[in-house]
């Protein structure tokens, strides 16, 4: 068994996998349980862990894995099933690698654009050669959100929700629909450029705006949530 690590800006994630690539278990929350954890480890008998942060590290929890575990910490060095060609592999999101690789692995031989709606929207490109040639970075919807309360003098931070009209009739509508769809149309006018200049090009949408986008995407989506968890563990079985 396989246990999966993923501290993000956010959340942070823990999964379980099987040999097979099931995925047994998982946890998504501001601050992970060692006691769960622990059950983990002595229900599954897990022999192998990964651990990876984009977010503020946790040198119990690493301590902690590398003590009960044989642990990797997953960084640009480690060996991959994907090549990277992006100009400074050391300052690459450890996330944007594990989608890359878990793209390539789920549609071999295809064109993939990832789309990681959470913090922040994240595009990635991957060919159908396993090259990553690297994307873009941009504002999440929340981040969205916030920036519009503390840097305005009088607008609401509101909370976030699915909207069917394009014109608002008030403030919060006014600003829902100017994140929220700025965003689709951003992500939109993105799968057009990539599908302008490659062929065949799959596109996956994940992360934890994922509900709130996928069925404003113009364009033919694969939609899954634990997209960096499953490349966190095809990475993992290549090292372990």
């Amino acid at each position: 068994m396989y246990l999966i690590i993923d501290i993000g800006n956010t959340l942070q994630k823990a999964g379980v996998y099987s040999e097979d690539g099931e995925l047994l278990q998982l946890l998504r929350q501001p601050q992970l349980s060692m006691e769960q954890l622990q059950q983990w480890l002595k229900e599954y008998a897990i022999r192998y862990s990964i651990f990876s942060t984009v977010g503020a590290s946790n040198d119990s929890l690493l301590s902690f894995l590398q003590k009960e575990t044989k642990c990797i910490v997953f960084d640009h060095t480690t060996p991959l099933p994907v090549h990277i060609d992006y100009q400074t592999p050391s300052t690459l999101g450890k996330d944007r690698i594990a989608a890359a690789v878990a793209a390539s692995s789920l549609f071999p031989h295809q064109n993939v654009l990832i789309v990681q709606a959470g913090t922040c929207i994240v595009m990635d490109f991957i060919d159908k050669n396993c090259h990553y040639h690297g994307g873009s970075i941009a504002p999440g919807i929340q981040m969205k959100i916030k920036s519009l309360h503390q840097f305005t003098q009088h607008l609401p931070e509101i909370e976030i929700k699915k909207t069917d009209s394009f014109i608002g009739k008030n403030t919060t509508e006014s600003i829902l629909n100017g994140v929220l769809l700025g965003t689709v149309d951003e992500i939109n006018g993105a799968i057009g450029r990539y599908a302008s200049s490659f062929e065949n090009i799959k596109v996956i949408l994940t992360g934890g705006d994922t509900e709130l986008l996928q069925e404003k995407i113009k364009s033919p989506i694969f939609a899954t949530p634990n997209l960096v968890l499953y490349g966190l563990y095809k990475i993992l079985r290549i090292n372990a």
